[in-house]
């Protein structure tokens, strides 16, 4: 079993800065997309991953986003026990990201 890593929001944002184009999934609700997401990111609400399992990358690095990096982590959780691999969790989640310039 491989284990989930994890990846500081500014981290992130260094990347994608960088030109890297990481498969992101936020796992917040609607109503929190609705103030902003990671660019490049794919919404999938956490209560919704079983039934939209197809939509996240199968392989490679898949980096989780949530408000906080708690749901993040259920769902990377989650999806390791689904037998997906690469599963990273943002830590801090959108309220750090948000602090950044």
């Amino acid at each position: 079993m491989s284990t989930i890593g994890s990846i500081t929001p500014k981290q992130l944002k260094d990347r994608l800065q960088r030109g890297e184009t990481p498969a992101m999934v936020d796992v917040r609700e609607h109503d929190e997309v609705a103030h902003g997401m990671v660019p490049g990111a794919v919404h999938i609400p956490l209560g919704e991953l079983p039934e939209r399992l197809r939509e996240v990358p199968q392989n490679g690095e898949v980096i989780l986003i949530c408000r906080s990096g708690n749901r993040s982590g259920r769902a990377c959780e989650y999806l390791q026990a689904q037998g997906l691999q690469g599963l990273v969790n943002m830590t801090g989640g959108m309220l750090e990201w948000e602090k950044l310039d």
